[in-house]
């Protein structure tokens, strides 16, 4: 292709269906059930010669993850590369998180949504009233995970950071496509703001959390609650967060043959999330798009070294962030797989990454100053 071409795609990337991609698409005589969004997907590859990283043989040869890795050979979990492969993975992950904590009490709710009820989960910890609060939406590349898959971590983190978790089961594409995840994630929100003194917790004190597409739509409801004035938000917590779709960053041809993630996946949980209308450019899609980030919450985030296809963008926004003002704690976690925080377990590192959490968000919540608990350990 030429280089022209590629530099117009790259200028948009993408809104879609746009007048250049749909050009493109009918001149290489694609036409047929595919729509153009769907095969810029697939097909984007060959915009360019990338190079592919070869296999992180470092984190593999680790004991805790090649044992990891062998349990998920044996339940036939190898790399998953389509949203059926996501979806039997996160059915497998909750096996790999360690025993269930005893708490205080747990009840799930129905909550009014913009579609209907959203079921939430609220952990308490104890009965004393105006906790602060977590509000936490799970990971599965928008496609995949449950309540149920992130129950023990957030046992763990609401026993230790001696505050109420609230989690969330917005809806999972491709049933539901965009905006449905971020617009439940944002009701969920907003009811937790203004029925505090309902479920027993501190208005003020609100924090908004997630993992991989979780940590998307916490990114995401910062820049809600901020764009539309509420609810006040005090902390966010983006645990390897998927924070771009776009194609043309480097980590999406060299940091892609990862176990547990893969370029493959990417590709059909972007085709079941995203309405072939979107604009990849939109900051609800896509948070380091977002024209500014100044007044949002002070943030911690978590990422790991090595075969991280979200690498570049998470050094981006963690940079974005500090230049505008954020308080950031980022931290960098060696020998891990995409999905850590849910094998604790099996991984030192996923307890790990649990601690850090907790204990981040203890101190932030009972520091007189919200930045004074966040110091650097770790820059990218």
């Amino acid at each position: 292709m030429s280089s022209g071409i590629s530099k117009a795609l790259e200028s948009s990337t993408f809104l879609l269906p746009s007048m250049a991609l749909i050009l493109l698409y009918t001149v290489s005589g694609h036409i047929g059930s595919e729509s153009p969004f769907e095969w810029s997907i697939h097909n984007h590859a060959d915009m360019q010669e990338p190079r592919v990283a070869e296999t992180d043989t470092t984190k593999q040869n680790d004991p805790e993850v090649k044992a990891v890795l062998d349990k998920m050979a044996a339940a036939g979990i190898n790399r998953p590369s389509t949203v059926a492969d996501v979806r039997k993975a996160y059915l497998f992950y909750p096996k790999l998180s360690g025993t269930r904590e005893p708490i205080f009490h747990v009840e799930d709710r129905q909550i009014p949504g913009p579609a209907g009820n959203i079921t939430v989960r609220v952990y308490s910890p104890h009965s004393t009233s105006g906790l602060p609060v977590l509000v936490f939406f799970h990971g599965g590349g928008f496609v995949a995970g449950n309540l149920d898959a992130y129950d023990n971590p957030l046992r763990s983190i609401a026993n230790r950071c001696e505050c109420t978790v609230v989690s969330v089961a917005y809806r999972l594409a491709p049933e539901d496509k965009y905006p449905a995840a971020p617009d439940d994630a944002y009701a969920a929100t907003k009811w937790v703001a203004e029925n505090a003194s309902k479920i027993g917790v501190d208005p003020r004190r609100i924090a908004v959390g997630g993992d991989g597409a979780g940590g998307n739509l916490a990114a995401v409801v910062t820049l809600m609650a901020r764009d539309r004035g509420a609810p006040s938000l005090a902390f966010q917590i983006l645990i390897y967060p998927s924070l771009d779709f776009s194609t043309m960053r480097p980590s999406w041809w060299e940091e892609t043959d990862a176990p547990t993630v893969s370029r493959e996946a990417k590709r059909d949980v972007s085709i079941a999330y995203l309405p072939i209308t979107a604009n990849l450019r939109d900051p609800f899609i896509a948070p380091v798009y977002a024209k500014d980030l100044k007044n949002l919450p002070p943030a911690l985030f978590i990422t790991y070294e090595g075969n991280n296809p979200m690498q570049i963008e998470s050094e981006e926004y963690v940079n974005r962030l500090r230049q505008d003002g954020v308080a950031v704690k980022a931290s960098a976690y060696p020998n891990v797989l995409h999905g850590f925080f849910l094998m604790a377990g099996d991984l030192a590192a996923g307890k790990k990454c649990i601690d850090e959490v907790a204990t981040t968000l203890r101190n932030t919540f009972n520091s007189t100053s919200r930045d004074s608990a966040l110091k650097s350990v770790h820059r990218f």
